[in-house]
Formats: structure tokens, C-alpha cells, sequence
């Protein structure tokens, strides 16, 4: 009887427990899945076709990289109920609170520019207009965020991230093609670096293109808002820990399957096909797949595309909203009706709605603004790590939560790299013959 009582009351603990997880599930899993953005994907897209399986070593470092960023906004959010931009001008006054708000401004316009250019290039391969898609898809995303409900919001954002697994059968059909080495080749490129000529400015730029689509000054406003917005407590944290952790997870598991899709069928293709963007991978793969797979991955891969550019534009253009709603003391809440809000949602659709707008000027360098726009943001990170940094070691607003020493010496750690990285760029762009 006392083995029978034991086990209903851990059986009980553990249900309480998962019950509690799929409460708090929400904002880690959002951002880090709308992370796989259209830029991010179109970058995971050319890395594959450029260096194969090379360089997925990459997402063992990324993996940690993106957790670690993203814990400290659980909880700076459940401890100090504060949206990020807030908490940095009552941190560290006017001066850097405008500073980071400029710094996130640019950067989130500018990304939003890449995720239309991803969903009207993934509808036109369906055959639609460009202009329609930037017109509908800005309906749409107005139309998701006026429901007057944080809850309603998460629970369609969160059914939108499942599209974002189309991209795994995409990968399994393109090593089924006759020159594909095989999956041996596919795990060696996660324990052996391969820089092949050496580490030139181009690979430097694709490297720094992928940490820049995988961690990203906006993710940190927006997790820590929705945290807030959603009303986590201190309680929560270490649920809203583990779900973030499988968001890191589960965004560089889709990211690798990319890279295996345009590596296997793209790279080591005899010769080896060059691509550009996510639209170009879709209509490459069409004539190498075997009979049939070609056109359905075509399809499997807008669809992921336009996903992608979805959830990204949702996601970026709301940090923006919540981190100007926070500066100004507006109502900045998705629990807000419109006209109790409006200008927080109408930061939110003239985001949207100039962005988009860029897409559709003609001849317009699509291509070169997807790729420059993940290396900006990862240039701009470092400021933003180091203000979440400073506030996650201050006492007066963390408590007891403050970071623990490992803590800080792997969030240091990536300060260090990523500004590493970002002088190597600059350095590799001033002075291109030292890279060659």
C-alpha cells in the first residue's frame, strides 16, 4: 500500500508539474522558432549550398549560445515585471534607454524588410502577386494581434510554428540523390571543422550571418514583454527555462536540416549549384530530386518560407510595439483593446506597413539586404548583451536571481566572441587582402 501511495503521489507531482509547463509554454518556443525567420532562412539556405555540411558545427556552439541569451529575459521578466526597454531606462537613464530603443528601431525595420521580401517570394513561386501578398499578409497580421488577448495570440502564433518542421522531409528526400555522400558526411561535419581555402571573407560573412539569424537584439525585448505580458511569476521560471531551452533546441534542428537539404542536393551537385536566396533553393531542387519529391519540396519550401517571414514579422514588429508602448507609458499590452491602445498598435502596423512597402519598389537589392541584415543585427548584439548582462548582476532589481557565476562567465563568453567576430568582419571588409 505504501509503494502504491508513493507512486499515485509522484505520478500526481509529476502531472501538477507538466500541467504548469504547458501553462508557462509560450514565449520561449515562439521566439525562438520565429527566430528561423525568412532571412534566416534564405542564410541557412546559401551556407548549405556554399560549404555542404562544413560548417554545422556551427549549432553546437548556437545551441548553448541562443539558450543562455534567452534565459536571462525569463527571468529579468518574472522578477522585475518589466518589458526590456523599461527596465533598461530605469537601469541606466534616458541617454542608453533612447540608445537601445534607436538600436532595436533599426534593426527591427530593417529585418522586417527581409521577412516580406520571404513571403511574397515564397507566394509568387504559388503564383501570386507580390502586391497581393504584401497587402493580405498585412491584413492578417493586424488581424492576429487585435483579438484583445495575450492568450488567443500565443495559441495561433504557436500553431503557426509548426510549419516550420516542413523543411525535415525536404532534407531526408535531398540525401536520397545519387551524388549525396551520405549521412556519415552530414555528423562529421559536426565534430570537424572544414574551412577548405582557409578562413576568407566570405565564410567569415556566412558565419557571422548565421549567429546573426540566431540571436538577435529583438528576441530579447520581445521574450522578455510576452514573459511579462503573459503575467509569468518568479514561480514560473525554471518552466519557462526548459521551454526555451527547446526552442534553442528545436530552432537549430531546423536550421541544420536546411543546411543538409541545399548541401546535399545543391553543394556537392556536379558542378555545384550557386544560390542566393530561399526562393532560388526551391526552384534548384525541383529537377535534381527524385520523380515527384522536386516540385513537392518546391512547395514544402515556400510554404516554410512564407511561415517563416510570418511569424518573424508577428514577432519583430510586436518588440518594436512593446518597447515603445514601455518608453512612452502607453497601454502596451496584447490583453488591451484597440481603442484603449491605439498607439501601441498603431506602432505595430506602421511597422509592418512601411517595411513591407520597400519590397515592392522595383529593382529593389532583395537579395543583398537579406544577407547585409543578419550581419547588422549581429554587429548591434553586443550592446544589447551587455545591458541585459549588467541588469541580470544587479541586486536591486534580480534579488536573489542574479546570475550565477557560471552564468556569467558563458554570457561574458559570447560577448567576447560575437564582438570578436563583429571587428573580424569589419576588419575582413576594410581590408579585404588579409582574408584572402
Amino acid at each position: 500500500m505504501y509503494l502504491i501511495s508513493k507512486s499515485i503521489h509522484i505520478t500526481n507531482r509529476l502531472w501538477k508539474k507538466l500541467v504548469i509547463f504547458f501553462s508557462v509554454l509560450g514565449p520561449g518556443i515562439i521566439v525562438m522558432v520565429a527566430d528561423n525567420d525568412a532571412g534566416g532562412i534564405s542564410t541557412y539556405a546559401v551556407t548549405g549550398s556554399k560549404y555542404g555540411f562544413s560548417l554545422l558545427w556551427m549549432f553546437i556552439i548556437l545551441v548553448p549560445m541562443a539558450y543562455y541569451v534567452q534565459e536571462m529575459t525569463v527571468r529579468l521578466g518574472a522578477v522585475t515585471k518589466r518589458g526590456h526597454a523599461e527596465a533598461i531606462f530605469e537601469g541606466f537613464g534616458a541617454f542608453w534607454g533612447w540608445f537601445s530603443i534607436a538600436d532595436l528601431a533599426i534593426v527591427n525595420w530593417l529585418t522586417l524588410i527581409t521577412e516580406y521580401i520571404g513571403m511574397t517570394e515564397a507566394m509568387s513561386m504559388l503564383g501570386i502577386a507580390p502586391w497581393i501578398t504584401y497587402i493580405v499578409v498585412t491584413i492578417i497580421l493586424l488581424a492576429v494581434v487585435v483579438t484583445g488577448s495575450y492568450w488567443t495570440f500565443e495559441k495561433m502564433t504557436l500553431f503557426f510554428c509548426i510549419f516550420n518542421l516542413v523543411y525535415i522531409p525536404a532534407a531526408i528526400w535531398g540525401m536520397k540523390v545519387s551524388y549525396s555522400p551520405g549521412w556519415g558526411e552530414v555528423f562529421k561535419g559536426f565534430y570537424h571543422p572544414d574551412f577548405g581555402g582557409g578562413m576568407t571573407s566570405d565564410l567569415l560573412f556566412i558565419i557571422m550571418a548565421n549567429i546573426g539569424t540566431t540571436i538577435a537584439p529583438w528576441m530579447i525585448f520581445f521574450q522578455q514583454s510576452a514573459v511579462v505580458d503573459k503575467g509569468l511569476d518568479i514561480k514560473d521560471i525554471k518552466f519557462g527555462q526548459a521551454e526555451t531551452f527547446i526552442g534553442s533546441l528545436a530552432t537549430c534542428i531546423v536550421a541544420v536540416f536546411i543546411i543538409i537539404t541545399t548541401g546535399a542536393v545543391l553543394y556537392f551537385h556536379q558542378p555545384p549549384i550557386t544560390i542566393e536566396d530561399a526562393k532560388q533553393t526551391a526552384e534548384a531542387l525541383v529537377p535534381l530530386l527524385p520523380s515527384g519529391q522536386g516540385e513537392l519540396a518546391k512547395k514544402l519550401f515556400a510554404i516554410g518560407l512564407f511561415d517563416a517571414g510570418f511569424l518573424g514579422a508577428l514577432c519583430i514588429s510586436l518588440s518594436s510595439s512593446w518597447a515603445v508602448g514601455e518608453l512612452f507609458g502607453w497601454a502596451h499590452s496584447l490583453n488591451v483593446k484597440v481603442k484603449d491602445a491605439k498607439w501601441f498598435y498603431g506602432i505595430y502596423l506602421l511597422m509592418l506597413i512601411t517595411s513591407g512597402a520597400v519590397v515592392l519598389i522595383p529593382n529593389a537589392p532583395l537579395v543583398t539586404i537579406t544577407m547585409f541584415v543578419q550581419v547588422v543585427a549581429v554587429t548591434l548584439l553586443p550592446a544589447a548583451l551587455v545591458f541585459l548582462l549588467l541588469i541580470l548582476n544587479e541586486p536591486a532589481f534580480m534579488g536573489e536571481h542574479v546570475n550565477s557565476r557560471w552564468e556569467n562567465i558563458v554570457n561574458w563568453s559570447i560577448v567576447v566572441f560575437v564582438s570578436i567576430m563583429s571587428t573580424l568582419l569589419g576588419v575582413s571588409t576594410l581590408f579585404p587582402e588579409l582574408f584572402k
